[in-house]
């Protein structure tokens, strides 16, 4: 193979440590073509990891899986074309008395014409569930079921788009649905590709019926009205919003129904965070209103899984509430990973960070420009395995609700 190249050439260093990753990409950027690593390491053993694993790729050009696994070497110099299905990644470091050191960088030239950028079908969305608040008060803890109690819940979410609902469920659903998720046999399904994410989410159709129960809870039409009172956003016809002072004979009628609701007093739901009503999703009018939806999963994280933000990620282009309900993160420490990100697009700075906390239900709304990412689980939390063989990672309930 023959490659012209012209005199530009990127060159640094690199060192990685204990722990740390660099996860599944395919160093694409304009003019790079050929990518090198010279390895300037300790005595290199595939107990240490670091090493340089390569990918195969789909008729998308998506990676797939791991098809070649290079252990670094000193002095050795590695080098490889710069392609659309060049994926790679360098495998998390597990000694703690070594560093990878190398030097790497590209030398450049005419760039490969690039297929398409491959967009993948969005997850499907569903209105809510019909199910009334008898629900609400069987499963949730019933302080959030205060109506003066959801108003203060608001006002400090009005303040910061997000908050942090701790023992949300009552004790004894929680603690039946954590046993169901460690004792039955779940059918789990590892989610890709592995340049945006990869963890382990359940098959719905096949979950024990209480960990069932509790997706109802989530999707359910009074879940969808309780959240509406949490944070001001218009997820139901009986919340309330900056438009309804227009219609006093409507609103009348609206504080009826509420009545007879658990979650639907106006009082409770207050007014639409500012400026919310404007910041409608891309086709959506005031004239013509869409019902609010929602989209679910419920996932499992463990030693190796993450998620990396990425630009053909359609979700991340709207307004959305985000909904994480954590489950089984007794002694989960900060340091495993597994925490949620979210950051400004184009900017390295976090805004915010959700740490898996038991039974703790985390509300945030995001704009736009805000994107959020799930840190990668490293070596470190299988030292939390090892004490207790019951505690396989954690698991979270994920919603985004749309209004």
């Amino acid at each position: 193979m023959q490659v012209e190249l012209e005199n530009t050439v990127d060159i640094s260093c690199a060192k990685y440590e204990y722990t740390d990753v660099l996860l599944c990409h395919d160093d694409e950027l304009e003019g790079r073509r050929i990518a090198f690593i010279l390895y300037l390491v300790p005595p290199w053993d595939r107990s240490d990891g670091g090493t340089l694993d390569l990918y195969s790729t789909d008729e998308h050009c998506q990676p797939q899986q791991i098809v070649k696994s290079l252990l670094p070497s000193l002095n050795t110099l590695v080098f490889f074309e710069v392609s659309p299905v060049s994926f790679h990644q360098v495998s998390e470091v597990t000694s703690e008395g070594k560093r990878r050191l190398s030097v790497s960088g590209w030398f450049h030239g005419r760039s490969l014409e690039r297929p398409p950028r491959y967009m993948e079908p969005t997850q499907p969305r569903t209105p809510h569930i019909p199910r009334d608040e008898s629900l609400l008060y069987e499963w949730v803890n019933p302080q959030y079921m205060d109506l003066a109690y959801q108003a203060q819940v608001q006002e400090e979410f009005e303040e910061s788009s997000e908050i942090l609902l701790k023992d949300f469920l009552k004790a004894d659903k929680f603690d039946m649905v954590c046993e169901a998720l460690r004792k039955s046999d779940i059918v789990w399904k590892r989610r890709g590709p592995p340049n945006k994410r990869c963890y382990e989410c359940a098959e719905e159709a096949v979950l024990p019926e209480c960990v069932s129960q509790c997706w109802e809870l989530l999707a359910s039409e009074a879940m969808f009205l309780l959240l509406s009172n949490f944070t001001g956003l218009k997820l139901h016809y009986l919340a309330s919003g900056d438009d309804d002072d227009n219609d006093e004979e409507d609103d009348d009628e609206e504080k009826e129904e509420a009545d007879e609701t658990v979650a639907g007093s106006s009082d409770a739901a207050g007014n639409s965070i500012d400026g919310l009503e404007e910041k409608e999703a891309p086709g959506k009018t005031m004239e013509e209103p869409s019902a609010p939806v929602c989209r679910g999963e419920l996932r499992r994280w463990r030693h190796g899984d993450y998620t990396i933000v990425h630009d053909t990620d359609v979700g991340n282009a709207e307004f959305a509430l985000d909904l994480l309900l954590f489950l089984g993160c007794e002694d989960w420490q900060t340091e495993y990973g597994g925490f949620t990100s979210y950051i400004a697009n184009g900017e390295d700075e976090e805004l915010l960070t959700i740490y898996p906390e038991n039974n703790s239900l985390a509300l945030v709304y995001r704009d736009k420009e805000t994107l959020k990412f799930v840190k990668h689980v490293n070596h470190q939390s299988l030292e939390r395995l090892r004490k207790n063989p019951d505690r396989q990672g954690f698991c979270d309930f994920s919603f985004v609700y749309y209004e």
